[in-house]
């Protein structure tokens, strides 16, 4: 009995094999489909977590620096940023930062986008699913306001502070991150390749920096400065969220390339590099001048390092992350040794750090770029060079600062007017911890 398949049966059976082989040439002339890329989107998801690290890091960093009598409500600060934040990015933040240009390009805005409504089942061009992005982009805004927070330690009011970072967020930051890393922003489409930020220079660093020192100048300096001694109460907890804060670095800035690739390798490697050359550099000048290395100078080298590499870890090699570590460093320490001599209270040098280093990074960047990115930027612009990179970054990094002063001024004065925005001066001689928390960090009584 003949039991060999008849010709018709044999096409059925091969039928799937033909369909799979057709595949490529049917979909060949249409967009492909974006695949989640689960090796990206695993390392996206660390990064996510490293950056939401850095948030008790800050914590850490300042919570040590301040008084014991306002450890608490220092660290608070950046807590009630995690909270506040972390709701309100959700439900209207990211459509604002990353939905389509409104108002003029002003800002975004995607009815979709609000609650993350339309990204359920978005997966990204990089393989990373829309959910992962949106988050990581959180902990940005998360960390943004809690760096003002160091300008104005240990004299702003905690419902004053909740109300500030609020409106600050809708209006101030939103907006930035809008214009420097939306598709369709101002920033991003300037030039050949756009303002370079890649991990936020202009829309963290500068924005929190001059908002802080515009907001500290607002308030006015706290009772007895700078007289009255304010020594730190404890460096072993500011080393040790120096630390996270560097490992969390990580995730912020090689994260930032929302891919696990050359580029991520490229962003972790000089932000390393950097952190170390800046901590390196100011325990040089603090020994060289005073003989005398600190724990504090060498969290703060860490932290200007670190900074400066932020909007040029996608751009430069090891070599100029070396130096944006040392420059950074030395004009980080010359803007505190100014600020001593002017008598601002800047409280944790907010400003001083964060501020002087991402205008440094931002700028300074344009002279340490690859040939390989020159290259990219010359087949789009013809005789594309320094100078107009340069004037590039420079207006990026002026709006980033009036926008930031401008409206950060405003919002103060909208607070201050309506709930308040300064404790009393009873208030601030007792200790935010006590008055306001009604807690002690350390549990021990009369401690300044």
């Amino acid at each position: 009995m003949n039991t060999a398949p008849s010709p018709g049966r044999r096409l059925i059976r091969l039928l799937p094999l033909l369909l799979l082989a057709a595949a490529p040439a049917m979909a060949q002339g249409s967009d492909p489909v974006p695949v989640n890329d689960s090796g990206a989107t695993a390392w996206m998801l660390t990064s996510t977590t490293l950056v939401l690290l850095m948030v008790p890091g800050l914590a850490m960093f300042y919570g040590g620096l301040v008084r014991t009598k306002n450890v608490l409500g220092t660290m608070m600060h950046s807590f009630a940023s995690m909270a506040i934040v972390g709701v309100l990015w959700a439900v209207v933040g990211y459509s604002l930062s990353f939905g389509p240009n409104a108002l003029g390009g002003l800002i975004g805005w995607s009815k979709g986008l609000v609650l993350l409504r339309s990204i359920d089942h978005t997966i990204m061009s990089t393989g990373v699913p829309e959910y992962v992005f949106a988050m990581f982009q959180g902990k940005f805004a998360i960390i943004t306001p809690a760096l003002i927070a160091g300008a104005v330690a240990e004299r702003i009011s905690f419902k004053g502070w909740m109300a500030f970072i609020t409106l600050w967020i809708l209006f101030v930051y939103t907006p930035l991150c809008h214009w420097v890393w939306a598709s369709d922003g101002f920033f991003f489409n300037m030039g050949a390749k756009g303002a370079i930020d890649f991990a936020g220079g202009t829309v963290v660093h500068i924005s929190s920096g001059v908002s802080g020192l515009a907001l500290a100048l607002y308030l006015g300096a706290r009772h007895g400065y700078p007289k009255a001694a304010m020594s730190p109460n404890n460096l072993v907890m500011t080393l040790m969220g120096a630390g996270l804060l560097w490992v969390g670095w990580f995730g912020f800035n090689a994260g930032s390339s929302i891919a696990s690739n050359l580029d991520t390798a490229r962003a972790l490697c000089v932000t390393q590099v950097s952190a170390a050359a800046g901590a390196l550099t100011w325990v040089l000048i603090e020994t060289l001048r005073d003989e005398r290395p600190t724990s504090l100078g060498m969290a703060s080298g860490i932290l200007a390092g670190l900074v400066v590499i932020t909007p040029a870890a996608g751009v430069v090699q090891v070599g100029g992350a070396i130096c944006l570590g040392i420059i950074a460093s030395c004009a980080c320490y010359a803007m505190i040794q100014l600020k001593n001599k002017l008598g601002y209270d800047d409280s944790l040098d907010a400003f001083g750090v964060h501020g002087t280093g991402g205008i440094i990074g931002a700028i300074g960047l344009v002279f340490f770029i690859r040939d390989s990115w020159w290259v990219e930027a010359g087949q789009k612009v013809a005789g594309w060079g320094v100078m107009k990179q340069l004037m590039v970054q420079l207006t990026a990094v002026g709006t980033t600062i009036l926008f930031s002063v401008v409206m950060t001024l405003i919002i103060a004065f909208i607070v201050n007017k309506t709930i308040g925005l300064r404790v009393t001066e009873s208030v601030e001689k007792t200790g935010l911890d006590h008055d306001i928390h009604g807690e002690r960090g350390y549990g021990l009584a009369n401690l300044n």
